[in-house]
């Protein structure tokens, strides 16, 4: 044993399983003689992967890849890759080896794909091991137990043999005490680009980098001047706060060359967080928002880090173009709600980033497209639509992939990104060992794709919507290696969507059938739009009687647009219930502004008013209303001489006026009336007040009574004179002389001028309005008449008197 370990060319490590793998062969001799007495078994044309590994025992051993370093090696760099090896199975493994292996250079991209989807060790197809030095070595790995190794070699050690892209894997090989020969337990692969001078032709990549959000804002505003905002809930603050998903998108980016794409949704959510803002807790409650801070900083980086980039703005808050396509369009209002997104986007983020932002690129849900969707995504005013190469699928066999523009018709451009460097780094990539595979494979199929051809194309990469933090830093990585690289060179979207595009390339736009299944389960219904629709027009009927309609226009659109968001698929749940809250929150303002109940009315007499009160609990001041009165019993109520009557109301913010009618009886009895606002144009606005109006006029019994005391009034007073008239001669003849002339007065004018009173000036001397002003005031005498009646109104349910 101990010169076997002498041999030329072995390390004293192979040497030994040279020798043990030996044995086992002369010692399992006699069962293979043994075996072969047996009946021959049925053909196997093909051997599956899982035998494969049930004879390799690959699955018992997990290996995982946490840094391969530099992810582009060049000439004279040293190659250093670390990660883990863990003891998965139920025994131990014992004389454990981990190696690096070096496969063949990959010939095509579906080459890349088909070894990054291979699993378990296969003899032949996972290349040799690098072996000599570069190797780790352990004595035992214990069941459950996980262990560190780090490898660096030499890239001139590695013999790589030309330009492109090599399959490299490590594997821990070891035995066991059921398989007591050396044998791969585990491996784990990942990709080696290597191509140390430029290439002739370089592709010209662009890489979006999004930064959009969940809906977070609510349709609600404080009373206050500046209409304090309020929002959902404080998540964005989590987003935008230092390692926080918004906050690593923003970090990483500033260093990279790339097309920022932003939701103006987001931005204006942020700018209204620099300020006082509210967020909704338990029931109706609020309560102050506190991130000003970091609100201020995010929104700071950001304007630093798009200097001098290119931002495409998204329609505000990025509607769902395949959901409108598909279930909106046919609901009235849905298309004006898509132009609306699109004409604030450019106005938002120019104000709040000082930059001017393209507005001519839509973006449906994972570049998914069909005739329908294509045309939604133009209505608004793009004529370039981001398009994926699973969607847009090449049919026309050409051998390499084409650039990204594609003309398909009506002045439209297809964007077309490629769909497999797009979704490299979706999953869960908080794993050192996901993040540095997604790196590899990301890197590996660029430069598969430079190697088709010669000629020069521009690809274009559209990653998820919203990658998490882990994705964030995998793609900032990956692009920073891509750039750092000798056959890619950045470029913006526009020019990708302005180059010339290869003729052979597709430009037919898939049937609505070969719309993916999965994405058309997640869009939202028919009956969102229907609500969205309805809330609309609750806030039409609402707005036109505002003296300010743009403190109330403003903040429920773009809740509307919001309820529209693409960010809602996989949130069925959530948006109906922000859908609900929007529009009990319209419909809370409306019912601001109302009629007071009346009770029963008596109207005494063939004539009175009627006072009907308005109510606007309202900040703002109300115009632009009508209100109507209406008599349901015209031949026994009229209003104003017919059977209803209208007059323009206004009312102030946190006021009530009160509107008076002028009504007449025509009979007796009880009369129905209703009180109606409506707008100016005609539309009912509110419910109605429904009061009764009891009718008691004067009848002819009532008359003659009067008429009755009327005439012992006027015999009181002729007594009362004829009384003061004899008292006055008996003065007059104890005061004057016995003798009289003639001229006096004879027998047959016993009475002068002055005594000659009718009855009228009886009346007037008595009610003091005549000659005899210093006549005595007597107990009897009518009192002076009672100030003028109140303009004020009558309360609910008082008596109305004429």
């Amino acid at each position: 044993m101990a010169e076997a370990a002498d041999f030329q060319g072995m390390s004293p490590s192979p040497a030994r399983r040279w020798l043990r793998r030996t044995g086992a062969l002369f010692a399992g001799a006699p069962l293979l003689a043994g075996l072969l007495q047996l009946p021959a078994a049925a053909p196997t044309y093909a051997v599956g992967q899982d035998s494969l590994k049930a004879a390799s025992g690959s699955g018992t051993v997990a290996v995982a890849v946490d840094s391969l370093t530099p992810s582009v090696p060049s000439d004279g760099d040293t190659l250093t890759v670390s990660g883990t090896v863990t003891n998965e199975g139920k025994q131990a493994v014992t004389d454990a080896q981990v190696d690096l292996r070096l496969g063949p250079a990959l010939n095509t991209r579906s080459d890349v794909d088909a070894v990054a989807g291979r699993t378990g060790y296969q003899e032949g197809l996972d290349g040799a091991p690098v072996g000599g030095k570069y190797v780790k070595e352990f004595s035992k790995l214990t069941p459950g137990v996980s262990q560190r190794f780090s490898i660096s070699v030499p890239v001139d050690d590695l013999d790589l043999k030309g330009d492109g892209v090599y399959e490299f894997a490590v594997s821990l090989s070891g035995e066991t005490s059921a398989q007591p020969w050396d044998h791969v337990l585990g491996i784990e692969r990942t990709f080696l680009p290597w191509q140390p001078e430029g290439t002739d032709t370089k592709t010209r990549t662009t890489v979006l980098w999004p930064l959009i959000s969940t809906a977070h804002m609510t349709a609600q505003t404080g009373s206050n001047e500046s209409q304090t905002p309020v929002f959902r809930d404080d998540d964005l603050a989590k987003e935008i706060s230092p390692g926080g998903r918004l906050q690593q998108l923003v970090s990483l980016g500033r260093e990279l060359d790339v097309t920022w794409v932003i939701d103006p949704d987001l931005l204006a959510s942020v700018d209204a967080m620099t300020d006082n803002y509210r967020v909704q807790g338990e029931g109706d409650t609020t309560t102050a928002g506190t991130h000003q801070a970091v609100a201020n900083q995010w929104l700071a980086e950001l304007q630093e880090a798009v200097q001098d980039k290119e931002v495409v703005a998204l329609p505000f808050a990025d509607p769902d173009l395949a959901s409108l396509a598909h279930n909106g369009t046919n609901v009235t209002g849905s298309l004006n709600h898509l132009k609306e997104a699109a004409d604030v986007a450019a106005d938002t983020v120019d104000s709040i980033l000082h930059v001017e932002p393209t507005t001519d690129f839509a973006w449906p849900v994972n570049g998914a497209v069909d005739p329908s969707i294509v045309k939604v995504a133009t209505s608004a005013g793009a004529d370039k639509v981001i398009a994926r190469s699973d969607s847009l699928v090449e049919t026309g066999g050409l051998p390499y992939t084409p650039s990204a523009a594609r003309p398909i018709g009506g002045g439209t451009t297809a964007v077309v990104a490629d769909a497999r460097m797009s979704t490299v780094f979706q999953g869960n990539l908080t794993r050192a060992s996901s993040s540095t595979l997604a790196v590899q494979r990301f890197l590996a199929q660029s430069l598969a794709l430079n190697h088709q051809s010669d000629k020069q194309r521009s690809i274009v990469v559209a990653p998820q919507r919203m990658p998490t933090a882990s994705q964030a830093q995998a793609m900032a990585e990956a692009v920073t290696a891509l750039q750092d690289g000798t056959w890619s060179q950045s470029q913006e979207l526009t020019a990708a969507a302005t180059a010339k595009p290869d003729s052979g390339a597709t430009t037919n736009v898939p049937a609505a059938s070969k719309y993916p299944s999965s994405l058309r389960k997640q869009e939202l219904p028919r009956s969102a739009y229907e609500q969205i629709a309805t809330t609309q027009d609750k806030l039409n009927k609402f707005k036109v009687i505002l003296s300010k309609e743009a403190r109330v226009v403003t903040p429920f659109g773009r809740a509307m647009n919001r309820e529209m968001s693409t960010s809602w698929r996989g949130r069925s749940g959530e948006a109906a219930d922000y859908r609900n809250g929007v529009e009990a929150y319209i419909d809370s303002l409306a019912g601001q502004v109302t009629l007071i109940d009346k009770s029963e009315t008596k109207l005494s007499g063939r004539s009175a008013t009627i006072p009907v009160t308005v109510q606007n609990n309202l900040v703002q001041g109300v115009e632009h209303l009508v209100l109507r009165l209406t008599s349901k019993s015209p031949r026994r109520l009229e209003i104003d001489g017919d059977r209803l009557s209208e007059q323009r109301v206004a009312v102030s913010g946190g006021h009530s006026q009160t509107v008076k009618f002028p009504t007449s009886a025509q009979a007796n009895g009880q009369a129905t009336v209703v009180a109606q606002l409506f707008t100016e144009d005609g539309q009912p606005y509110g419910a109605p007040v429904t009061f009764d109006v009891k009718v008691t006029e004067f009848t002819a019994t009532v008359m003659l009574v009067i008429g009755g005391g009327f005439l012992l009034l006027v015999l009181a007073g002729f007594r009362m004179y004829t009384q003061r008239k004899r008292a006055a001669a008996r003065d007059a003849e104890e005061n004057s002389p016995t003798e009289s002339s003639e001229a006096d007065g004879g027998p047959e004018n016993q009475e002068g001028p002055e005594d000659r009173l009718t009855t009228e000036n009886l009346l007037k001397e008595e009610s003091g309005t005549g000659t005899r002003a210093d006549a005595p005031e007597q107990p009897s005498d009518l009192t002076p008449d009672t100030a003028t009646e109140s303009a004020d109104p009558s309360g609910t349910g008082e008596r109305v008197d004429r």
